[in-house]
């Protein structure tokens, strides 16, 4: 009976020992200045949630449709967006991609990095989702279609002016003109400028109409 007794004890304070054993073991943090020893919160990288990739130095030519096509190679896309220039439309060689899985936008970072095409090399990031922007794909789906602006141009110059705006433009083009003439006699270069058809422009006639 005692030695029953004995041998339960022993099970029980080596249980007590692994136990605490484990405790130990699990345990991340050991204070210095004592105490119980805690296991520190797990954070995970939001990197391995991240589908948007930043594409750095984008050749002229890659657009939109050459990047679905090279990118679906890897995997799905969501969406694709190459920064423009608002007034003419042109890349300003920078854009970004999203894909379906994270895992296939990682191994997109890591193969096309430095990646040489058309004598640039890209340079591509995976970009945390706390990083972006919640405004980026904004608009991503129109079409840019940039402004004329020879048309713009052409309906400024035809417009219809009226007497002082046609006197202030004919003005500005003789003030440019005696600057020109100045310059040419300036270099010791004889020549007779043309003088300017329209120059003179008469005043209106003022009628006066009897009561």
């Amino acid at each position: 009976m005692k030695a029953k007794k004995s041998m339960m004890k022993r099970v029980k304070k080596g249980s007590t020992e692994l136990t605490a054993a484990r405790k130990v073991e699990a345990a991340d943090f050991l204070p210095l200045e004592g105490g119980p020893a805690r296991k520190l919160p797990i954070t995970e990288n939001s990197e391995n949630k991240s589908t948007v990739l930043y594409i750095g130095r984008i050749p002229h030519g890659f657009y939109e449709n050459e990047m679905e096509a090279f990118f679906k190679q890897f995997g799905e896309i969501r969406r694709i967006r190459i920064a423009r220039n608002r007034k003419t439309g042109k890349s300003k060689h920078f854009g970004f991609v999203q894909f379906a899985s994270p895992e296939v936008a990682k191994i997109v970072a890591e193969t096309m990095h430095n990646y040489l095409l058309f004598e640039h090399l890209l340079q591509v990031q995976i970009i945390p989702p706390e990083r972006v922007h919640p405004k980026l794909w904004k608009g991503v789906n129109r079409f840019y279609k940039p402004l004329d602006w020879v048309r713009i141009e052409r309906k400024r110059h035809n417009k219809e002016r009226t007497f002082e705006e046609h006197k202030k433009l004919v003005d500005g083009i003789l003030k440019r003109d005696q600057k020109r003439r100045r310059k040419i006699e300036a270099a010791g270069i004889e020549y007779e400028c043309p003088e300017i058809v329209g120059s003179d422009v008469p005043a209106p006639k003022k009628i006066k109409f009897e009561d």
